[in-house]
């Protein structure tokens, strides 16, 4: 097998930019768009949008490598580090450090790339590991680096990455290719161009003995922030976790030569979908705003938790719908209690009902392109 980085024009890659030119005005057009909605918010709800946002992409990008983190000690780790919380030493070592990525990320995203912030991040996304022998240095000894599945006895191989003495001369030839095709740079490439082949270039390369794809994103992002001039509130992991066997298919489709049109088209999609989901998330927490405001004073305290239970679970809204017996889970009341307040909620506008007797189920009045409650007649499970 001949991968990529074994063609004698490596890493030259090769791409069809006319069949990306929707892709990069559909990008610029939506930035736009949320730049404008973002700026409806007020500072508390654009600082709640931001940290559920980074606190998404630091479970999600953890997540498409298998890795399942605490999203409480995620958030708190985040909160701590915008200075909002001082439960800091009660976050662990793989939240903590993720976390930090996802911080380095927005607050540097304009800052050169170099060997010491991917060391950085490096340790920032093994932290708490005790099984690598290389922690914040690119690989340096060891037998090939291969990404593999399958039995142990006869694993499938789906890329082999260059060797150890390789590494040194492919990071400096990447670092040189990500400062030349920056906005200022001296071949500045458009921002999903630039951005997809950041990633499969450096997964390419696989620098580090592990953390490699979290990096990888993390560069993405960093690319796409600097394409848009401002950090990104944008659901990147998030989308590529929905469906990673797409994402991990893509990859392996184009690593075995430098013709890269397919990868691109991929990750353009991906990126655009991103953007649409974000600009879901900022326009639920427009409208959360507006339903809390126009509800002010007029909810019990039993209330106030339903609906901020519901909130939590974002645009995507809660599975099956809310029903009395979930109302009294949540707030401990008694079913004639329970069925008062539903229906207050109701002639309120807080809440809309669908289905009757025990399909009856309710839903927040917010609607999304993902959430739409326009589906009145759905009967819950």
């Amino acid at each position: 097998m001949v991968w990529n980085w074994q063609h004698k024009d490596w890493p030259n890659f090769h791409w069809n930019a006319d069949a990306l030119v929707v892709f990069e005005a559909q990008f610029l057009q939506n930035t736009g768009i949320q730049i404008g909605s973002a700026k409806h918010l007020d500072n508390e709800t654009r600082q709640l949008a931001l940290v559920d946002m980074l606190t998404g992409e630091a479970l999600k990008t953890s997540e498409i490598e298998g890795e399942i983190l605490n999203r409480d000690s995620v958030q708190s780790s985040i909160l701590g580090q915008f200075g909002l919380s001082s439960e800091q030493n009660r976050v662990p070592p793989a939240e903590r450090g993720i976390s930090e990525l996802m911080i380095d990320l927005y607050r540097n995203f304009a800052s050169p790339l170099d060997d010491k912030t991917l060391f950085n991040w490096h340790r920032m996304v093994t932290n708490g590991r005790n099984d690598l022998r290389e922690i914040g240095t690119y690989r340096s000894q060891g037998d090939p680096m291969q990404v593999v599945s399958g039995i142990i006895y006869k694993p499938t191989v789906h890329f082999e990455a260059p060797p150890a003495s390789k590494m040194h001369d492919e990071m400096t030839a990447f670092i040189k290719w990500f400062s030349d095709t920056a906005p200022n740079g001296i071949n500045p490439l458009p921002p999903l161009t630039r951005a997809g082949i950041a990633h499969l270039y450096f997964v390419s390369i696989h620098p580090f003995e592990d953390g490699n794809g979290r990096i990888a994103r993390a560069l993405a992002e960093k690319v796409l922030a600097q394409g848009m001039g401002q950090p990104t509130l944008l659901a990147l992991s998030q989308t590529i976790q929905r469906k990673r066997n797409a994402y991990y298919d893509a990859l392996e489709q184009n690593n075995k030569d430098l013709i890269i049109t397919g990868w691109l088209e991929y990750f353009c999609r991906a990126v655009i979908e991103a953007q649409r989901q974000s600009q879901i998330a900022i326009d639920f927490l427009i409208e959360k705003t507006k339903l809390y405001d126009r509800l002010r004073g007029q909810l019990n305290e039993r209330q106030d938790r339903a609906l901020a239970r519901l909130f939590r679970e974002g645009p995507d809204g809660f599975k099956g719908g809310l029903s009395a017996a979930n109302y009294i889970t949540i707030t401990g009341a008694a079913r004639a209690t329970a069925t008062r307040d539903l229906s207050d909620l109701v002639e309120k506008g807080a809440l809309i009902q669908t289905g009757a007797l025990k399909s009856t189920r309710y839903w927040l009045p917010i609607q999304t392109s993902i959430n739409p409650n326009q589906d009145l007649d759905r009967d819950g499970d």
